[in-house]
C-alpha cells in the first residue's frame, strides 16, 4: 500500500490518550494539533505532529493527502445501526406527524413487524444491494465502522440472511461491520401471544447455529415490559452469553430503570437508549462499567422531547458513546454529523465530548479501542477530512454531511466530488 502523508490540517484532532474509555473531563481532551500532519505507511498510522515534524519524515515516493485547512478526525464509529431491511416506513412517519403514537402503530402490527414481513419476502442479493446504498451515508458522514444488528427477520432462516448479508458487506472492507444478533427485537406475528415458544426457539434454534457460524459477537434484546419483560430478556441475554456472544440491551426507552438493571446485572457490554433512566439505572450502569450508548436522533425522529440525561451520566463518571440508531422506523439517518449537533442543543453535550462519544468511547463499546477511533501510532488509518476549520463547528453547522474524503486503512473510501 506504500505511505501517505496528510497535512495542512487545520486541526489534526488524534483523540489520543489513556487506553481505555474516557469519562469526565477526559472527554474534552481530543488531542488536537493544530498545522497538523500524519504519516501513514502500508494501512496504518505511524506518526501524528505538526506539519513540519512529519515533513521530515515522509519519503519521495508518498502519496500527498493535502488536507485544505481543513480538520482531519478519526473515522466515526457508529455503536448502534440496524442497517439491513427492505422497504421503509415513511407511512408511519406520516401517520405519527399526524398525531397515531409508536405503540398504536405497533399494536396494529405496524412498526418492527411491518419491516419484518418486508425483509421475509426480500431475497439476499436484494438486501445486499440495498445495504450498500446505506453503506454509502454513513461512509458521507465520516463513518468508518458501524455495529450491525440484525432483527428484521424473527426466525432462524431471515435472521441468518440478514447476519450473512452483513458479513458480505464486512468482506467489501469499504465500511468496518461488527455483527449483532438482535433475534430478541419482537415478537413476530406466528408467535403472539406465545412469547415463551418464541425465546424456546431462539435459544435452542437461533443462538447456537449465530454463535457457531461465527456470525454476530454480540446478542441484544429489546428489554421492555411490552415487548422482553425482564425476566424473559434475562434467560436470552444468559444462553447467549453461555454461546460465547457478548451481550448488549436495549434499555429504559419507554421505561425508568427496566432494562439499565438487568444490563448492569448481566455486566453487559452498552445499555443502549436510556431515555427513561433514572438515578437508580445510571448508579447501576456505573458501578457494573456498562457504557451507555444514547441515541438522540430516534427521540427527534418520534417527535419526543424526552432525551436521555447525558450530562448527569457525564458528570457519574459514564463513558458516553452516542450514535445513530439507523433504522426505518424510529431513526432513519446515518448522519453522525447529525447526531453531534442533537448531542449538543438536545443533551447539552460540548462538541468534544459528543466527538470523544462518538469516536474512541464507542470504540471501547465494541471492544475495539485498542484498534480504532483515535489517530495513534500503529492503529489503522481510519480518518476523515471535514469541511470545516475547527471541530466544534461539526455540531454548529447542522443538516450538512462536511466529510470531503473517508479514509478506512489509508485507502480513500469516499471523495466528495
Amino acid at each position: 500500500m506504500g505511505e501517505l502523508a496528510v497535512w495542512n490540517c487545520a486541526q489534526l484532532v488524534t483523540l489520543a490518550g489513556p487506553a481505555r474509555a474516557r469519562t469526565g473531563g477526559e472527554m474534552r481532551e481530543l488531542g488536537a494539533i493544530a498545522d497538523g500532519a500524519m504519516l501513514v505507511r502500508d494501512g496504518r498510522i505511524r506518526a501524528t505532529g505538526t506539519r513540519g515534524e512529519i515533513e521530515r519524515m515522509v519519503s519521495q515516493d508518498a502519496e500527498i493527502v493535502d488536507a485544505g485547512g481543513r480538520i482531519v478526525l478519526p473515522g466515526f464509529v457508529d455503536a448502534h445501526t440496524h442497517p439491513v431491511f427492505a422497504g421503509t416506513r415513511a407511512d408511519e412517519f406520516e401517520e405519527r406527524i399526524e398525531g397515531a403514537t409508536y405503540a398504536e402503530i405497533a399494536a396494529r402490527g405496524g412498526g418492527i413487524r411491518s419491516t419484518v414481513r418486508r425483509t421475509r419476502a426480500t431475497g439476499e442479493a436484494e438486501l445486499l444491494a440495498t445495504a450498500r446504498r446505506y453503506r454509502d451515508w454513513f461512509l458521507r458522514g465520516g463513518t468508518t465502522t458501524i455495529e450491525a444488528k440484525s432483527g428484521y427477520g424473527l426466525s432462524v432462516e431471515a435472521e441468518i440472511k440478514i447476519l450473512r448479508v452483513i458479513g458480505q458487506l464486512a468482506a467489501d472492507r469499504s465500511l468496518r461491520y461488527v455483527p449483532t444478533f438482535l433475534g430478541a427485537h419482537e415478537v413476530p406475528g406466528e408467535y403472539r401471544g406465545r412469547m415463551d415458544s418464541y425465546i424456546e426457539l431462539l435459544v435452542e434454534e437461533m443462538i447456537p447455529p449465530v454463535a457457531a457460524e461465527r456470525l454476530a459477537e454480540y446478542c441484544d434484546v429489546f428489554c421492555e415490559p411490552t415487548v422482553f419483560p425482564v425476566e424473559k430478556a434475562r434467560v436470552i441475554l444468559q444462553a447467549a452469553g453461555r454461546a460465547g456472544l457478548g451481550l448488549r440491551v436495549h434499555a429504559d426507552q419507554f421505561s425508568a430503570d427496566y432494562g439499565s438493571l438487568l444490563a448492569a446485572e448481566l455486566g453487559a457490554a452498552t445499555a443502549d437508549h436510556l431515555e427513561s433512566t433514572g438515578p437508580a439505572g445510571m448508579e447501576a450502569l456505573r458501578r457494573a462499567n456498562v457504557q451507555p450508548v444514547l441515541l438522540p436522533a430516534s427521540v427527534y425522529a418520534m417527535g419526543s422531547a424526552h432525551y436521555p440525561a447525558a450530562r448527569r451520566m457525564i458528570e457519574m463518571g459514564l463513558a458516553v458513546v452516542l450514535a445513530t440508531d439507523f433504522n426505518p422506523g424510529s431513526s432513519p439517518t446515518a448522519s453522525m454529523p447529525m447526531v453531534l449537533s442533537l448531542a449538543a442543543t438536545q443533551l447539552k453535550m460540548t462538541a468534544a465530548e459528543a466527538i470523544t462519544a462518538a469516536t474512541i468511547n464507542a470504540a471501547y463499546s465494541l471492544g475495539r479501542g485498542h484498534n480504532i477511533g483515535s489517530l495513534e501510532n500503529g492503529k489503522p488509518a481510519d480518518f476523515a477530512i471535514h469541511d470545516c476549520g475547527d471541530y466544534r463547528e461539526l455540531p454548529y453547522y447542522f443538516g450538512r454531511e462536511p466529510a470531503t474524503a473517508v479514509y478506512v486503512d489509508g485507502t480513500c473510501r469516499y471523495k466528495f466530488l
